[in-house]
């Protein structure tokens, strides 16, 4: 004989034995007579636990799991960001200079962006970086040379080398979206660099968000135009013709090969 218990649960049953209030009628009674409240949570029925969030503070810890729990996380989420607003809040006016980490000394990118860091210091603007070596290396050694602020913003990454060494003003992230707040909240204009999947990502979080005008419009550059171009023309020859974008949003990139320009329009909105 087969045993009831093991029989497979059917929720419709479930639905058509509600549990009636005689003294009230065709009523649904709620199955469950007891709340519990932690902070702003509400525990009832088997979800309501067997200790308090006070006992658990005060009880004697032997395993150190907790500090790789979620809420814990939150907590270096927020410091992360109270350290991050407190380092840049004085900053004053800055640009960003994204681009990938593995561009070479010798090659000409490294060069122009080295001269565009050097540029914008020149012009009592900070420069921000992501802090690593190739492209972000050379704009923050453009920048410290000419005696500017040099900021690098980095990332704890497996295979990260850290801060490079021509950054005056530095900070290492846990998160990236941490880290890219930072950029955003505190770039009047960015110049982007050939680079991979970093730099795409942060080029486009940034135009969406000026797109959508979760941000004050920011200028962004895109230096190399040889390097770029295939994209753009994407941009402008599938999306925009699909209704993707709107026919505006190609104005927001600003394409060019000349390390001036690229820091006249980067630094146009600062006055």
């Amino acid at each position: 004989m087969t045993d009831p218990t093991t029989q497979p649960v059917d929720p419709e049953d479930l639905i058509r034995r509600r549990r009636v209030d005689p003294a009230a009628g065709d009523i649904d009674v709620p199955p469950f007579s007891e709340t519990y409240h932690r902070g702003p949570v509400i525990l009832r029925g088997q979800m309501i636990p067997q200790d308090s969030t006070t006992a658990n503070l005060l009880k004697a810890e032997q395993s150190t799991d907790w500090l790789h729990m979620d809420p814990w996380r939150v907590l270096r989420i927020q410091a992360e960001f109270v350290d991050g607003f407190g380092a840049l809040a004085e900053l004053g006016p800055a640009v960003s200079v994204f681009g990938s980490a593995r561009t070479q000394r010798s090659d000409p990118a490294y060069r122009a962006a080295q001269r565009m860091g050097a540029l914008i210091a020149a012009r009592g603007i900070a420069v921000i970086t992501g802090g690593g070596p190739g492209i972000m290396e050379a704009a923050n050694r453009g920048a410290a040379a000419a005696g500017g602020k040099s900021v690098g913003l980095g990332i704890e990454l497996p295979h990260e080398q850290g801060i490079n060494e021509w950054v005056n003003l530095g900070m290492s992230f846990r998160y990236f979206f941490v880290r890219k707040t930072m950029f955003v909240k505190y770039s009047s204009g960015v110049i982007i660099c050939p680079g991979g999947f970093g730099t795409l990502d942060e080029m486009f979080e940034l135009l969406t968000l000026v797109q959508t005008h979760k941000v004050e419009p920011t200028p962004v550059v895109l230096f190399d135009t040889s390097y770029w171009q295939g994209l753009f023309d994407w941009i402008t020859g599938t999306l925009e013709p699909r209704g993707m974008i709107s026919p505006l949003d190609p104005e927001l990139v600003t394409l060019t090969d000349d390390p001036e320009q690229a820091v006249a329009v980067a630094t146009s909105t600062i006055r």
